[in-house]
């Protein structure tokens, strides 16, 4: 700045004039600048809030531990755990062709701090070959932005409605393979590739909750344009996740890419609640009730789709044979799961011509490995749209926190124990954010097991157990779970999950 004033000069008023002209000018410039850099990282945090998220938590713990090297912010790591666990999630939906999509959507954005949600893409499928726009899912996210402030006095982590918009776009205009290609691109497969590019380690979860074109474009794209390795390295970040299959891209991912994680849910029927229960607990529950439309076939066909990676400490999602709030699924891929009988309406062979591809499948329980959680998936969404229509906490329940043989976290634990010998278990440290008392339910998950045999759980209903190795589980692995649930309306569970190595 010195030197400007010795070029100018400062001795005659007209030059003093010019150099408080130019200061300000100056002055308005950078301050423009950083308004602009402003709105630029407003708009950034908006669009990747859970990395920033995660970013500003290591920066403030860095911080703290800097001021108070003694002493650790336990709040600040329970909060970068909890972020840990958040899914990365993607839906796909052909809104309009059956009301389960908006059921589903609804449920969804009642439970949307769970997840880290990075896109809304209306797609198309067999019941819906055409999209044109967004208006069906700007409804339902207009209706979010009603109950955003109740919902968040209850939880952190609900994504703002605005940031929901910028991600509520349209994925594939046609159906199938056939608007896959050259000049097909779209923003929702713009989207997905954005999405797998991101410096995260978790992968991308893409839902189909309709056709899978919008993810087949993403993945023509990149093969087209990216080398072999950065190729390879886009399909592992992928997480398919297909509803019974609606197009015939499914069997085209599957078949060129046979590397993919690809699962085709197909017992996705027979969970839901019940009509009654929808109108007494959820579509009388203010604007997202009201989105909430009757049935006119299955009810949430959708839904397990991302109740699959709803992390509740019950499953690993990338452990698709645990079982969770989302069925259970065999890691021994099947050939030729067939897409739903509409797709070969639509075209006699349209999938005869990629066999044979291979994809994860449902375990023979189907639905009855989701139903088998029912209480706690369904008072899940009741409690969630009870925190839609009230701002005080304390009218509305809120989940348990449950805490296995000290650990925190909500990642499955794993332990090793002889055959023959007593390993204890306690559920010390759980607590109910209300206030409230307990139950405890500690039990033997038999189907993901490979022991096939009893177990005996001496005091299975107390906060400590005992669990009775039996002799012959030698090589075998024993699946137990704890489930808590408070004593609230509806009550709320919290699970965790301890798979037992058995050594001789």
């Amino acid at each position: 700045m010195a030197q400007l004033k010795n070029k100018i000069g400062t001795n005659h008023p007209s030059h003093k004039r010019k150099i408080n002209t130019m200061l300000c000018t100056l002055i308005i410039g950078v301050l423009g600048i950083v308004m602009v850099s402003y709105s630029h990282s407003k708009n950034t945090f908006q669009q990747e809030t859970g990395n920033i998220f995660r970013t500003k938590l290591d920066e403030y713990a860095k911080i703290s531990s800097e001021k108070n090297p003694k002493q650790s912010n336990e709040a600040v790591n329970l909060l970068q755990e909890k972020a840990k666990y958040k899914p990365r999630v993607i839906n796909t939906t052909d809104l309009g062709a059956d009301p389960d999509d908006k059921q589903s959507l609804v449920r969804q954005l009642v439970s949307a701090n769970e997840f880290d949600i990075e896109g809304l893409i209306v797609s198309t499928g067999c019941w819906r070959k055409t999209q044109s726009n967004t208006d069906m899912l700007d409804q339902i996210v207009n209706a979010y932005t009603e109950v955003y402030d109740n919902l968040t006095v209850h939880a952190e982590g609900f994504p703002s409605p605005e940031y929901l918009k910028t991600i509520s776009i349209m994925g594939q205009l046609g159906y199938g393979m056939s608007d896959v290609g050259l000049g097909k691109d779209s923003p929702g497969s713009e989207l997905i590739i954005n999405a797998a590019d991101k410096d995260d380690p978790r992968p991308i979860w893409v839902m189909g909750w309709g056709g899978m074109n919008t993810a087949a474009q993403a993945i023509w794209k990149v093969r087209e344009t990216r080398s072999p390795e950065a190729f390879n390295i886009f399909l592992n970040k992928l997480r398919l996740f297909d509803i019974l299959g609606q197009d015939d891209s499914g069997a085209w991912i599957a078949k060129n890419f046979p590397q993919v994680f690809y699962i085709r849910a197909t017992g996705v029927y027979g969970w839901a609640p019940s009509d009654e229960y929808l109108d007494n607990h959820i579509q009388n529950h203010g604007p997202l009730g009201a989105e909430y439309p009757d049935r006119q076939w299955a009810t949430e066909g959708d839904s397990p789709a991302f109740m699959h990676v709803y992390p509740n400490g019950l499953n690993d999602p990338e452990q698709i044979d645990q079982g969770g709030w989302g069925g259970r699924f065999s890691f021994a891929k099947q050939e030729g799961i067939r897409s739903m009988s509409e797709v070969k309406k639509i075209k006699e062979d349209a999938e005869l011509l990629f066999d044979p591809y291979y994809m994860y499948g449902n375990t023979p329980e189907k639905a009855k490995a989701i139903k088998k959680w029912s209480n706690g998936y369904n008072n899940d969404f009741a409690a969630r749209m009870d925190w839609s229509i009230t701002s005080k906490y304390e009218e509305a329940n809120h989940h348990p926190k449950a805490v296995l043989n000290g650990d925190k976290s909500l990642k499955v634990l794993k332990s090793s124990a002889k055959a023959g010998s007593t390993i204890e278990l306690n559920a010390k440290g759980s607590s109910d954010p209300d206030g409230g008392e307990l139950n405890y339910n500690w039990s033997f998950y038999d189907e993901p097991s490979s022991y096939d045999g009893s177990i005996i759980i001496q005091n299975s209903k107390s906060s400590s157990a005992k669990v009775l190795i039996p002799s012959d589980a030698v090589g075998k692995n024993i699946h137990l779970i704890l489930e808590i649930h408070d004593h609230g309306t509806p009550n709320l569970y919290a699970y965790r999950r301890l798979i037992v190595e058995v050594q001789p």
